[in-house]
């Protein structure tokens, strides 16, 4: 099949061109569908149980004022009880004198948090058409004040399926491409801003790997670029708007293999290679409305790229929450490096 960077024709979308949705016009869940037993029980058969296995969080670490976009945010503040702390602490302290005979002391916390932000992977009603999300639901037909009546992360359920990593800047820092990244001050290679990730890219870091598909049904593809490298130097060049990524074409050809989840390890998804920036938006409307496929974002996946593990058994439960549109629950890997 062909694929192309020809954008969406919206009055035909809104006409119903992409609906109703391959599993059924009631259908909230899009390509977890494909997440079936049969395919959960391949995937644990990628591991080799007479040897070690390793577990990967595919996770960044949140802190107080982990950039993000607009007005998301993280804030987490300590609770004391029972003692009191040091100096400078700004927290909030319950009791400093221990608690009933048996002088109970304890910690916790109180967080304010965006699901949509850090380490995510995006409900299919998280970007829409017109108003207009996955399997032609209306916006304003599942909007309530406390979450959505449809999509809901309480409603996708947690999968276990085959995952699969792409690295692409690996493929460019071991054949020598230095016109397609930079180093940073940590050492570390990224893609240079704006870079626009091809087909011809995609296959190269295959071949490097070993890998003789890019995924199929059920499949998660995680894509690697080094972006996340900026998180460590400077937070702020994290969440530029120049970050690399996928071009509609290549979304579309990864997409149309009915993936469970396509991430990358930058904090937008979006499709590069557009004359129009505001189009940066297409990628997130393909791959969920069209193909029903979860877009997740600053997956970082460099400790499997070092372990040499291109083929994993992916775990992910989302939040439980009822209504919300976004879960950041950190995924996990399990593989096998071959030194263990």
């Amino acid at each position: 099949m062909e694929f192309d960077d020809v954008p969406v024709a919206v009055d035909a979308v809104l006409a119903g061109a992409w609906w109703p949705s391959r599993y059924g016009p009631d259908d909230e869940r899009g390509t977890l569908n494909e997440v079936t037993p049969e395919k959960t029980a391949a995937a644990l058969r990628l591991l080799d149980l007479s040897r070690p296995v390793k577990t990967y969080t595919l996770s960044e670490t949140l802190f107080n004022g982990f950039p993000a976009y607009g007005d998301r945010a993280y804030e987490q503040q300590l609770v004391v009880n029972g003692f009191s702390p040091g100096a400078g602490f700004d927290g909030l302290i319950q009791s400093p004198e221990p608690i009933g005979p048996f002088l109970m002391s304890s910690l916790e916390e109180r967080v304010r948090l965006t699901y949509n932000m850090g380490t995510k992977i995006n409900g299919l009603h998280h970007v829409g058409i017109g108003g207009y999300f996955y399997n032609g639901l209306a916006g304003s037909d599942i909007s309530c004040s406390w979450g959505t009546t449809r999509c809901g992360m309480e409603g996708q359920g947690p999968i276990v399926t085959r995952g699969i990593l792409i690295d692409v800047i690996g493929e460019k820092v071991a054949s020598g491409r230095t016109d397609d990244f930079v180093v940073l001050a940590n050492g570390q290679a990224t893609l240079v801003e704006n870079y626009r990730i091809t087909i011809d890219d995609i296959e190269r870091a295959l071949a490097r790997q070993g890998l003789a598909d890019a995924g199929g049904p059920g499949d998660v593809v995680l894509v690697r670029t080094g972006w996340r490298h900026h998180l460590d130097i400077d937070p702020d060049a994290f969440l530029s708007t120049s970050v690399p990524g996928l071009g509609l074409r290549e979304i579309r050809y990864l997409a149309s293999r009915r993936l469970a989840v396509l991430g990358l390890d930058v904090w937008f998804f979006g499709a590069r290679g557009q004359d129009d920036p505001s189009a940066a938006i297409l990628g997130h409307q393909e791959a969920a409305i069209r193909y029903g496929v979860r877009v997740g974002e600053a997956v970082p996946t460099d400790v499997l790229a070092t372990d040499g593990v291109y083929e994993f058994v992916f775990v992910f439960s989302p939040n439980n929450a009822r209504g919300a549109v976004s879960a950041n629950t950190p995924p996990i890997a399990l593989g096998q490096p071959a030194a263990l």
